[in-house]
């Protein structure tokens, strides 16, 4: 270690030196009792004021900034980035969802409304590749229930009018 820096109080050749302040006052274990062979008037608190101590501090006016401690922090709000709603939205199929549930097959025809709700709220939420895969099972699932609606129309028809000519023949 190098003789001439030392890191006791009485040289105070180091860095801190240039703050132009005296060194602080020694510890003691009891502030309020002065150590022995010294005596002192006890003012008030704390440590009585030393001779020659002459601390480097100025007067700051209220609302500045005292030196060597950091400005305001200032934080940037926080930015959510959505989407909107598509300017160009993917058909739905809502009201054809609703016919063949009530009209053709009930069980394809809440699939399909399903669908087609889900392929509303991507349209709104400006999820197009949702919305384009919704909006197309939503038409498959309608497609067939249509087709099965028919097909049963047809068949009970059929069935209708055979079991009248066999009636009838008889």
């Amino acid at each position: 270690m190098d003789s001439e820096k030392s890191a006791t109080a009485p040289g105070w050749d180091n860095e801190k030196s240039s703050m132009i302040q005296n060194p602080p006052p020694p510890y003691h274990d009891n502030p309020g009792v002065a150590p022995p062979g010294q005596a002192y008037p006890q003012q008030g608190y704390g440590y009585p004021p030393q001779q020659g101590a002459m601390y480097n501090q100025q007067a700051y006016p209220q609302g500045h900034q005292y030196l060597g401690q950091p400005g305001p922090v200032v934080m940037q709000p926080t930015v959510y980035v959505t989407q909107g709603p598509l300017t160009n939205p993917v058909n739905d199929y809502m009201g054809y969802s609703i016919f063949t549930m009530i009209c053709c097959c009930l069980p394809l025809g809440i699939a399909a409304l399903i669908y087609s709700i889900s392929a509303r709220e991507a349209n709104h939420s400006g999820n197009r590749i949702s919305a384009e895969r919704n909006s197309r099972t939503a038409k498959t699932l309608n497609h067939v229930a249509l087709g099965l609606g028919l097909g049963s129309i047809v068949l009970l028809i059929i069935y209708v009018v055979v079991v009248a000519v066999m009636a009838t023949a008889h």
